[in-house]
């Protein structure tokens, strides 16, 4: 009884630091390619995360979205749909590595059409991850859940609709873009608004993930 139960811990052990692992690396990423551009290259804040695949950070950008695909293939969820939503989570992160962005000078209409694949692979990924947030996450087996239960819940439907709203305003300044004058655009570029939200898109992405690991928001022993 003793053995089993002991093999039962192990597992969910390795679940919930499967879980820490994916909230770690999307809340790093953003963090992790703008400073060392900065510090190691001298190279400045991109225009996007992706961005940041032309700079000398590319295969940390690379690399964190094979490990984050990795990670999603091995996580197991309590149902059926929740390992299929990860599987395609996961080629969803591979093809955003494996098909950049678009550079932002001087593309070819070959670099055009493999950015068109890279935005659809992102818009599946956090679309996913949306999904997720708001249903799979807050899904409960019992009729009693913890007051932990409960507020990780808030957590995961506040990421959640985060994640909606960043995506919003980015469909929003991608029609801006076309429609505002230049001098106008020119202003808002400089703030690098992209790289933003696509970066606060990310640590909502992580917290998520960091809550459902119970590295946030812990149930009590007992």
């Amino acid at each position: 009884m003793k053995k089993n139960q002991g093999n039962g811990n192990s597992m969910v052990i390795s679940y919930l630091t499967l879980r820490t692992a994916i909230g770690i690396l999307g809340i790093a990423l953003p963090i992790v390619v703008s400073l060392g551009a900065l510090v190691i290259f001298r190279t400045g804040l991109q225009g996007s995360i992706s961005g940041y695949y032309y700079t000398g950070m590319r295969n940390v950008l690379v690399g964190t979205l094979w490990a984050t695909g990795f990670f999603l293939l091995s996580y197991k969820g309590y149902q059926p749909i929740d390992n299929i939503l990860s599987n395609f989570a996961c080629l969803a992160a591979v093809g955003i590595a494996l098909f950049p962005t678009t550079p932002p000078t001087g593309a070819t209409n070959q670099q055009v059409i493999i950015g068109w694949f890279h935005l659809g692979f992102a818009g599946i990924f956090f679309g996913i991850l949306i999904v997720f947030c708001l249903h799979l996450f807050t899904m409960t087996d019992t009729s009693d859940p913890t007051r932990q239960k409960l507020q990780r819940n808030i957590v995961y439907r506040v990421c959640g609709y985060s994640m909606i709203a960043f995506i919003a305003l980015l469909v929003i300044y991608s029609v801006l873009e076309n429609v505002l004058p230049k001098q106008s655009i020119a202003a808002l570029a400089a703030l690098h608004p992209i790289y933003w939200l696509e970066a606060f898109s990310l640590v909502a992405f992580g917290v998520s993930w960091l809550t459902k690991g119970e590295a946030i928001l812990k149930d009590k022993a007992g």
